[in-house]
């Protein structure tokens, strides 16, 4: 099952750490608010390297590439929404919004330098 979701990021919450059975862990949440007539906050979870990877900031456009995991506890269910990818509009040309490269047309004829001397020779 392939879900995304794309939307503007409204807030980064404070990255949690701890100690599991497997082994350091940590986890950030950050809330994105969906396009729309009706748009919807929706808090997402990233773990460990995406952290970093990811360089999520608040005020960009992303889309997030995202697992559904729910699980019970005391009789009462919790459901995670994880990110496992994100990806950015191609007009901000990636992190941070750096421009991206610019297409330019191919030139019609050769820079003046590269053109070939008036001379005689065959070769």
């Amino acid at each position: 099952m392939d879900l995304k979701i794309t939307g503007k990021v409204t807030q980064i919450l404070e990255e949690q750490s701890g100690q599991g059975r497997n082994g350091p862990w940590r986890k950030q949440d950050f809330v994105l608010e969906t396009e729309g007539q009706y748009p919807k906050q929706i808090c997402v979870t990233q773990w460990g390297d995406n952290i970093d990877s990811f360089g999520i900031r608040e005020g960009e456009q992303i889309t997030a590439s995202i697992d559904l995991q729910s699980r019970e506890y005391n009789g009462r269910w919790y459901t995670d929404v994880k990110a496992w990818r994100v990806e950015r509009p191609q007009a901000s040309g990636g992190p941070g919004g750096a421009p991206g490269p610019v297409d330019e047309p191919w030139p019609t004829s050769p820079p003046a330098d590269l053109t070939e001397p008036d001379d005689d020779l065959p070769f």
